[in-house]
């Protein structure tokens, strides 16, 4: 999730107009589904047609239909600091918007409306100038009163950490991104300073100028670069518009531009797409690009949710992009580099977030927006705490070039060999879902785990393509796994009131990747409807979008977008090179083995493709996904495998087999929807939540275990000891919703609190709303290592974890997160991470990781120390203040 800054992107919407060609009955489709229809020259959806005029020219007279289709009836909240603090989730503010009303009543914050206003399927007309007004007088009367307000959830905002206030929404240009609300000019003022904030907005925001017909003509000199062409027009027509936006992409500092509205190097973007296309089309580019994101012989974790790693912990793909550079280019420097580069990672990774149970943890993999993918009751720590599954992929990925890499110098790879195994069996033990046929998302909760059983594509594709599943599971991954119209999309099912992006969205990267695992599963039906779902957006759109909403198909709509998106185009690229060419590097050659669904047969030439110190011209004739026979030069190519000895100029020519392999079965649905999470409480013994609209029944959680299921919304509970409680809500289609909160029931007798400052010197700071006489500080600097000497008068396993507050960042983005490693009884436990819960905001208090640990009956000695791997991306900044030490007799 990229908040680097305000995302204005220019549309590229198009008007339906005359020219709009219907296809011949005689003309038979490459793919063709009750949404869109892909010919090998044209895209026709609806009215929307676009035309390859030339392999050097592509018109389209799309129009996104999101304007026409703008409702009257607006969603919205007010907010403190950016953040979701006026009502509970699923509670918001409503107004409908008459053609003659510009003004909102005043809605009073923190208060329910009396009634929401019907949907009646009206729209609203474009540029539509309208006011929102609150009432924020309860907020300021608390700050002058107490110094501080007080949410519905019972956490604090002190007066001293208010920056402004905030509305949020559903409807362009609103935006339920609440963290980037100042950035989009959705601040609210108070004129006249009687406590009445206001905001006037151009509501169904439209430009004239999307009504114009729109065309691609190749504008740059890819000559030098390999070409493509077979019998579909539109596939060569977009490998040269992918060429060429990759061209553009490349920045005067020879990096790769992430997409014509992002700037800079992004560690994940960057080596996914070297893995899909830069290793062999930009290779010293890629080497540089990759350089960018290393800092102290370490990779540089991209930021996601609230402090970049350990909260996020992807960024070992840096290791599969710079494995597949090696295998490209032979370069022995890079490789020793690489080397010493992706083990100091690993390294740090392993003392940091390897589990009990062999998975690794960190927040879902590119998936980096909070909500978009997560409850919205799981905080930093709750997102750090989780192990997912395309983070864990790459992790074992990680192990495995680690390894490969030691033994291509000479060294031994064993140990990292065996931690890929022990990742491999985590994931396959802990993760797959026998009667669904895919892997779940991740592992969730706060003590207690349990499984989130929503699919998650890129997650399954990579599973796939690195062998985490054997055959037989890999098979019944590509068949089983739900694929909506458009394609597939992030997540399935989708996630209620979060508007499309990761949640409801679909990504051509990762679309790409699911079609290497198709091919590699031999699934046509799933291979043929992939392939058109990277085709008609490009060609409808001119251009390599990042994502499209999952239920229209359309560009406009999402939170986010860019068009020229660096990975967008590396699978569009793709699919020419290690699909219809079958390219496959390793190290010491190229295997070939091409994947064709019949409907793309015909006669493919990949022209001046350079490898190493050869020029190859390749054609590869049929269909099919085996080879019949392979020649070099005229002669037969033993294993269709071309050897890195060879230099010069060399023809490769392939006949497929024409074989079809469209038998297996595929899982071609409707986009649908989980029902909201449930908010629950426990009092007096019972255990009750909100009641779900549509819920069938309830799922309730105790330790992570179902131990009823009811049709009720509440049941009589008797916690003895420490107790985890959670409810799900199961709708008509038998989608489980995400779980509530997790709710934590003990003996308040088995809980010490001890303040931080009985330890040693307190801060000075003047921050608010800690307990006891104040707090430490910890940073760079200070407090480097702290000795916690705990008496404790019962023997056995005790959770541990810190109140703490960390105001270095904002709580979705930067690179600040505070982590320290404790130690019990002079014995490693792991790093506790305090992550940044607002920027400046330093009188907000919350929880740190925790940890469960023996303690003996007397003295135990605690220690918080700041070791060499406990560093994070920003390496400077380390710092959070501690309130107090949590311990809580488990059992």
């Amino acid at each position: 999730m990229k908040f680097n800054k305000l995302y204005l992107l220019p549309i590229l919407a198009l008007a339906v107009n005359s020219c709009a060609v219907e296809p011949k009955d005689n003309e038979e489709p490459l793919f063709r589904n009750d949404k869109f229809t892909v010919y090998k020259d044209k895209v026709v959806q609806g009215d929307n047609v676009a035309k390859v005029i030339s392999t050097e020219e592509i018109r389209s007279n799309y129009k996104s239909p999101a304007s026409a289709n703008y409702s009257n009836l607006i969603s919205f909240k007010f907010t403190i600091n950016e953040k979701d603090n006026e009502m509970p989730t699923g509670r918001d503010h409503h107004v409908k918007i008459s053609a003659n009303e510009h003004e909102s009543p005043i809605f009073v914050f923190g208060k329910a409306d009396a009634q929401t206003p019907e949907d009646t399927g009206e729209k609203l007309k474009p540029n539509h100038d309208y006011t929102f007004r609150a009432d924020m007088r309860p907020v300021l009367e608390e700050f002058e009163k107490k110094g501080f307000y007080e949410a519905f959830d019972g956490s604090r905002i002190a007066k001293q950490d208010f920056k402004g206030f905030y509305i949020a929404g559903g409807s362009e240009p609103l935006s339920w991104d609440f963290v980037n609300l100042e950035e989009k000019g959705l601040e609210m003022t108070d004129p006249d300073g009687d406590g009445i904030y206001e905001i006037t907005l151009n509501m169904n925001p439209y430009d004239a100028s999307e009504a114009e017909e729109k065309s691609w003509k190749l504008s740059e000199d890819i000559s030098k670069k390999p070409s493509y062409s077979s019998d579909q027009p539109i596939v060569d027509a977009l490998f040269k518009l992918s060429t060429e936006e990759a061209l553009k992409n490349i920045e005067p500092d020879s990096t790769l531009r992430t997409g014509a509205e992002w700037g800079g190097v992004w560690t994940r973007d960057i080596s996914y797409s070297i893995y899909l296309a830069f290793a062999y089309h930009e290779p010293e580019i890629a080497k540089i690009s990759l350089m960018k994101k290393v800092n102290r012989d370490r990779i540089i974790q991209d930021t996601g949710s609230g402090g970049a790693w350990p909260i996020s912990s992807d960024r070992t793909v840096w290791a599969i992009a710079a494995w597949e550079v090696y295998k490209v280019t032979g370069d022995e420097e890079w490789l020793r580099n690489s080397y010493e580069i992706i083990k100091n990672t690993l390294e740090d990774d392993y003392k940091t977030i390897r589990t009990e149970n062999g998975l690794y943890k960190g927040e879902s993999s590119f998936l980096d927006w909070r909500e978009q993918t997560y409850p919205k009751w799981m905080n930093n720590v709750d997102i750090l705490e989780s192990q997912n599954l395309g983070t864990n992929v790459v992790h074992y990925q990680a192990h495995i070039v680690l390894g490969k890499m030691a033994e291509a110098i000479g060294e031994t790879g064993e140990k990292y060999f065996e931690r890929a195994e022990s990742i491999k069996n985590a994931i396959n033990k802990q993760l797959w879902q026998e009667d669904k046929g895919y892997y779940a998302q991740y592992l969730y909760g706060r003590k207690a785990m349990n499984l989130s059983e929503r699919f998650e594509a890129l997650g399954e594709s990579l599973a796939v393509i690195f062998d985490v599943a054997d055959v037989k599971r890999s098979k019944r991954i590509i068949s089983e796994s739900p694929v909506t119209p458009f394609g597939v999309t992030s997540i399935y099912p989708q996630i209620p009131g979060i508007p499309p992006y990761h949640n409801n969205g679909i990504w051509p990267f990762v679309q790409s990747y699911w079609n290497l695992a198709a091919a590699k599963a031999g699934n046509q039906q799933v291979l043929n409807q992939g392939l058109a779902a990277i085709y008609r957006p490009a060609a409808l759109f001119l251009s390599n979008y990042e994502n499209f909403v999952a239920e229209s198909g359309d560009f406009k709509g999402t939170e986010i977008n860019s068009n020229r998106m660096l990975w967008s185009m590396a699978g569009n690229l793709a699919m020419v090179h290690r699909l219809f060419i079958g390219m496959q590097f390793e190290e010491n050659g190229i295997k070939f083995q091409p994947v064709i669904p019949k409907q793309y047969g015909g006669t493919k030439t990949l022209s001046n493709f350079p490898y190493r110190d050869a020029t190859l011209d390749i054609t590869v004739k049929g269909y099919g996904n085996e080879i019949a026979e392979i020649t070099l030069d005229g002669k037969p190519l033993e294993n269709a495998f071309f050897d890195t000895s060879l230099s010069g100029a060399h023809k490769i020519d392939i006949k497929m087999a024409n074989n079809d392999f469209e038998g297996a079965d595929a899982s071609f649905v409707e986009n649908k929807f989980s029902l909201p999470t449930p908010q629950a409480k426990l009092e007096y013994g019972i255990f009750s939540w909100n009641k779900i609209e549509g819920a069938q029944n309830y799922l309730v959680y105790k330790n992570g275990k179902v131990i009823e299921e009811t049709s009720e919304n509440s049941v009589n509970v008797s916690p003895s000891g420490f107790a985890e409680y959670k409810v799900s809500a199961i709708g008509p289609n038998g989608f489980e919703s995400f779980t509530s909160e997790p709710i934590w029931s003990y003996d308040t007798s088995a809980a010490k609190q001890l303040e931080m400052e009985s330890f040693t010197g307190k801060s000075s700071e003047d921050f608010v709303n800690h307990s006891g006489s104040g707090f430490i500080e910890i940073s760079t600097e200070k407090n480097r290592e702290v000795s916690l000497p705990v008496t404790i008068e019962k023997a056995g396993k005790y959770l541990v974890d810190f109140r703490y507050s960390n105001g270095s960042g904002p709580w979705n983005t930067d690179n600040k997160a505070a982590i320290r490693s404790l130690y019990v009884n002079d014995d490693y436990v792991g790093a506790v991470v305090f992550p940044q819960r607002g920027q400046d905001e330093w009188s907000d208090w919350g929880y740190s990781s925790s940890f469960t640990v023996e303690l003996q009956k007397g003295e135990n000695m605690l220690q918080l120390k700041f070791e060499d791997w406990n560093n994070n991306m920003n390496v400077k900044v380390n710092k959070a203040m501690l309130d107090y030490l949590r311990l809580i007799l488990l059992e």
